[in-house]
C-alpha cells in the first residue's frame, strides 16, 4: 500500500482552543513536516457582493465556506502536490488577492469550526478531533481575538455572538461532535488528551515509515 500523508481534523466552537491543539501537535513532532490548513481561509469569495451584503453574511453557517475548494486542496496535498491557500480579508469581508503556497507534508492538520460537517471532508481524515470548551470561556476568547486581530468593537462581538454565533454553534457545530474519534475538553490545556492524540499520530507515522521502507525494498528487488 502506497503511503500517504496523515490528515488530522481539529474541530470545535469559535474560541474553543482548536489552534492551540494544532500548535501542540506540531510542537510534539518538531522533526516532522506538518502543514496546517485553516478552514477560515476558505470562506466564500464575496467580491460580487456590496459591503452591506457582506456584513450580513453568517460566517458560522456551513454555506459560508467553500468546501469544494478546501476538499480539492486536501486531495492535492494527499497526492503530494502543492496548493495555493487563499487568504481571507476580515476587514473587507471577502477573499484577498493574496495566496499562501503550501507544500505537501507528512502530516496535514485541518482546523476549523465546521470541518466535520461535510462528509466528503471527514472521509479524508485519519483522525477526527473535537475540542469541547465551555461557552463562557469561548466567548471571552473570541472577544479578545476579534477586537485585537480583526478590528471589531466589543458591542459588535457581543451582538454577533448572541444573534449568530451561539445559535449556529448549537445548530451546526455542536452536533458534529458525534463524528469525532477524540473529544478534548478544555482544548490545549488538556495535557492528557494531547498526549493520547500525539501517541496515536506517532503510531501512524511509524506505520507510514515502515510502508515506505517496504516500498523501497520492493522497488530495489
Amino acid at each position: 500500500m502506497k503511503h500517504k500523508p496523515i490528515v488530522i481534523g481539529v474541530a470545535g466552537g469559535s474560541g474553543s482552543g482548536k489552534t492551540t491543539v494544532a500548535r501542540e501537535i506540531s510542537r510534539e513532532f518538531p522533526h516532522q513536516s506538518i502543514a496546517v490548513i485553516e478552514q477560515d481561509a476558505y470562506y466564500q469569495n464575496q467580491d460580487e457582493k456590496t459591503m452591506d451584503e457582506r456584513l450580513q453574511t453568517n460566517y458560522d453557517h456551513p454555506l459560508a465556506f467553500d468546501y469544494d475548494l478546501l476538499i480539492e486542496h486536501i486531495k492535492e496535498l494527499l497526492q503530494f502536490k502543492a496548493v495555493q491557500k487563499p487568504v481571507y480579508d476580515y476587514t473587507a469581508h471577502t477573499r484577498s488577492d493574496k495566496i499562501i503556497p503550501v507544500k505537501p507534508k507528512d502530516v496535514i492538520i485541518i482546523e476549523g469550526i465546521l470541518i466535520l460537517d461535510d462528509e466528503r471532508l471527514r472521509n479524508l481524515m485519519d483522525i477526527k478531533v473535537f475540542v469541547d470548551t465551555d461557552s463562557d470561556l469561548r466567548v471571552i476568547r473570541r472577544m479578545i481575538r476579534d477586537i485585537n486581530e480583526r478590528g471589531r468593537t466589543m458591542d459588535s462581538v457581543i451582538e454577533q455572538y448572541i444573534s449568530v454565533v451561539r445559535p449556529m454553534h448549537n445548530q451546526f457545530i455542536e452536533p458534529t461532535k458525534r463524528y469525532a474519534d477524540i473529544i478534548i475538553p478544555e482544548g490545549g490545556q488538556n495535557e492528557v488528551a494531547i498526549d493520547l492524540l500525539t501517541t496515536k499520530v506517532e503510531s501512524i507515522l511509524e506505520d507510514s515509515v515502515a510502508t515506505r521502507l517496504s516500498e523501497t525494498v520492493n522497488q530495489m528487488g
